[in-house]
């Protein structure tokens, strides 16, 4: 595995949510502690061609039927429809459905019924078969951080509140959620054990849980190896059989990350990877996703917050505990399995800034490609490197 792409210029998104349909990568809202957003303006949307690595603003049309501004939302792809619910601004949590049309770049909201969840943020969502299901977040309505699993069935457009057996992660917000087969693994996530007598023992969990969507049980796996350390905000993705790990935050050990474990979910053992190339930075709240083209299996990341003495202005990140100073990234760096023998030369010219007058018009195309940065947000005086 290598890193072997990284620009600037992309949204620069903190919280964001992503899909992927066919070649393009969709990004929806977020936000960034250096700009300032109305309240209830339309959703932001941004697509990623990833045969040219360059992001694009969608100009959707139907803007009263967007969804407002948000963080902290998921969103699922199914089909060439994309599925977006929850997340909240400043003050309103949300519990709509949003349906975004890829083809006709258009918003809707699907009538649904049945038991809809309460509105809340830093849940997960994934679909298994035909339903999305949605487990944790944080309720601000009962004001804390929960453990329900709900799905709603893309066929019938009916919520389903689930009865679950067995015994179910502890409530949490910012875990991720993965679907392998029928059933749904769980890594992570800030949780407040010891609620409702004090609520400012966080718990950052370093257990893998999966839901059986067969039998409806809920089992605590019995890993071994070397395990990643519990964290929020990370970013997970799963490739033949295996569950990667990347990045996050644990305020209790006041650490951001920028490794990279992955647990098999044939033998239930962890292992540390070491990835070759120049690595992101440490960050939380960053987007991976996996994309398998006819050229290599890569996974895109891009945006998030990582640590920095070296912020020009005030920034406030949304969350008291955090006392360090952070900078919101417009990065995307591309992580490869197997990179083709022209990326890691193009690789080696960058790195040793080798004289490109003579090489043929066609690897000049590539390297521009890869090198070129984006043009959605503006780089930040003395700081385009970091």
């Amino acid at each position: 595995m290598y890193w072997t792409l990284h620009t600037h210029g992309g949204p620069r998104r903190v919280n964001h949510a992503a899909a992927r349909v066919g070649d393009k990568i969709y990004s929806f809202g977020g936000y960034s502690s250096l700009e300032e957003y109305r309240l209830l303006e339309p959703i932001s949307v941004h697509v990623l061609d990833t045969a040219i690595y360059k992001w694009a603003p969608v100009d959707y049309g139907n803007l009263k039927e967007a969804p407002f501004q948000r963080y902290g939302h998921t969103c699922v792809a199914y089909g060439d429809k994309i599925y977006l619910w929850g997340g909240r601004n400043y003050n309103v949590p949300c519990d709509i459905v949003y349906c975004f049309d890829t083809e006709e770049l258009k918003w809707s909201t699907p009538l649904v019924t049945g038991r809809i969840p309460n509105g809340k943020d830093g849940h997960s969502a994934c679909i298994v078969n035909n339903k999305m299901y949605i487990f944790g977040g944080f309720d601000y309505i009962t004001d804390e951080y929960t453990n329900n699993l709900h799905y709603l069935n893309l066929h019938t457009m009916e919520w389903c509140y689930v009865c679950a057996k067995g015994s179910p992660p502890v409530g949490r917000d910012f875990h991720t959620a993965l679907a392998y087969g029928d059933r749904m693994y769980i890594f992570g996530g800030r949780s407040e054990l010891s609620r409702p007598h004090s609520n400012d023992q966080e718990y950052y969990c370093d257990l893998v849980y999966y839901f059986d969507t067969l039998t409806e049980t809920w089992v605590k796996v019995k890993a071994r190896g070397v395990k990643p350390d519990g964290r929020r905000s990370h970013s997970s993705w799963i490739h033949n059989d295996f569950m990667y790990i990347f990045g996050g935050y644990n305020d209790r050990k006041k650490t951001h990350y920028n490794d990279i474990h992955r647990y098999s979910l044939l033998s239930n053992h962890w292992e540390f990877i070491n990835v070759y190339g120049t690595p992101p930075c440490k960050r939380r709240r960053q987007v991976c996703i996996l994309h398998k083209d006819k050229y290599s299996d890569k996974v895109y990341l891009f945006g998030g917050t990582s640590p920095t003495d070296h912020v020009p202005v005030e920034t406030k990140d949304d969350e008291s505990e955090d006392e360090e100073r952070v900078l919101d990234k417009d990065d995307l760096h591309l992580l490869e399995y197997l990179p083709s023998l022209k990326v890691l030369c193009i690789m080696y010219i960058n790195k040793n800034k080798m004289n490109t007058t003579d090489l043929p018009k066609d690897l000049l195309v590539d390297i521009q490609i890869m090198t070129q940065p984006n043009k959605i947000s503006s780089p930040i005086e003395g700081l385009t490197n970091l």
